[in-house]
């Protein structure tokens, strides 16, 4: 999923996630963004066994604390995830380029993605930053942060 520092070694456990957008663009900013973030997470909860814990969307970035149960694999429903929201988020955007807020965004993604490799668009970046709740302090302290993140 990302760097040896980055694994999910315990695909069952609850881990402290968070997406950001490339180069921390600030697109749920836009309430029809922030929504497909909200119906993706539904989704892969109704049908990938996602467990939701808490969440926190911000401007530039999403905050979950997460776990699932066999037969389904956390880094597996976290792939799943970033594709149900990349992909018609990147078909928002592309179809409504000034709505974005930002002057360009679009472009700026597209111009961001081609030097990281050679796909239309990318989103999301790769990494997810996992930290396993592995205590009820760890735990704690994760959803504390959580409620004073504005």
């Amino acid at each position: 999923m990302s760097n040896r520092g980055y694994l999910i070694r315990d695909q069952f456990a609850i881990h402290f996630i968070t997406f950001a957008i490339i180069q921390w663009v600030d697109i749920f900013t836009k309430k029809e963004h922030a929504d497909i973030v909200v119906e993706s997470l539904k989704f892969c909860h109704k049908t990938k066994g996602l467990k939701i814990h808490a969440w926190c969307i911000m401007s530039n970035h999403v905050h979950l604390i997460v776990s699932t149960s066999e037969p389904n694999r956390l880094s597996d429903v976290l792939r799943d995830f970033k594709k149900f929201t990349s992909s018609p988020i990147i078909k928002s955007i592309s179809e409504n380029p000034k709505k974005v807020g930002k002057a360009g965004c679009y472009g700026y993604l597209k111009r961001w993605d081609k030097r990281i490799r050679e796909i239309d668009h990318q989103f999301l970046q790769q990494d997810n930053h996992p930290v396993e709740c592995m205590s009820n302090e760890i735990l704690d302290s994760k959803m504390y942060y959580l409620h004073q993140t504005r």
